[in-house]
């Protein structure tokens, strides 16, 4: 074989190769825990505020600290319930939880503005403890200077998780592990000045 062959079949092996790394990588990411099958994406939306954009001041500490509407769309087969964790990554001391809801129907596909801050709200499912140690919802409440990032995350369960109420994101993540079918996420931002 000469040389000019050898770098022209390498040079086809490793486009190919470089390509198949980077598939597989993405679809390592995506994958359904448990079942090897590429994970499918919820659409999360609210009527209270768009992707990437602010939440509006009512939805915060600043206002009446109460949860926006949510509404998702794109659950796979198979889904037995929905649960929701809502974080912010910014914060000083690391990732603070804003929200945690859980065995929610898979019959519920949007949440209501202003979730009573009770265990079992009459929308469906048990609601966690946040990082302010409360029931329910707590909003936005960052110290002044840049904004920070607010994810409302919703998760597609092929179970009911039967957590208890009052439970952390902690445990919540925990009992999702192997369980989640789909997921997808509503980013907001907001700002004290």
């Amino acid at each position: 074989m000469r040389e000019g062959n050898v770098r022209s079949s390498s040079r086809q092996r490793i486009p190919f190769a470089c390509l198949l790394a980077v598939i597989l990588s993405m679809a390592g990411s995506h994958l359904a825990e448990g079942t090897g099958a590429p994970a499918a994406a919820l659409k999360v939306t609210s009527a209270a505020f768009e992707e990437g954009q602010p939440i509006p001041a009512k939805y915060t500490c600043d206002g009446r600290d109460m949860s926006p509407s949510l509404q998702w769309s794109g659950a796979p087969p198979g889904t037995q319930s929905f649960a929701l964790i809502c974080e912010d990554p910014d914060a000083p001391g690391g990732t603070w939880t804003h929200w945690v809801l859980y065995d929610l129907p898979a019959t519920v596909t949007e949440l209501p503005e202003n979730v009573r801050r009770v265990e079992a709200p009459p929308s469906g499912g048990r609601q966690g403890v946040n990082s302010f140690k409360r029931t329910g919802y707590g909003g936005p409440c960052p110290p002044e200077g840049s904004a920070h990032r607010y994810y409302f995350r919703v998760y597609a369960l092929d179970s009911d998780l039967k957590l208890k109420p009052k439970a952390r994101r902690e445990d919540l993540e925990r009992a999702m592990a192997g369980h989640i079918l789909a997921q997808g996420q509503l980013m907001g931002t907001y700002q004290r000045k």
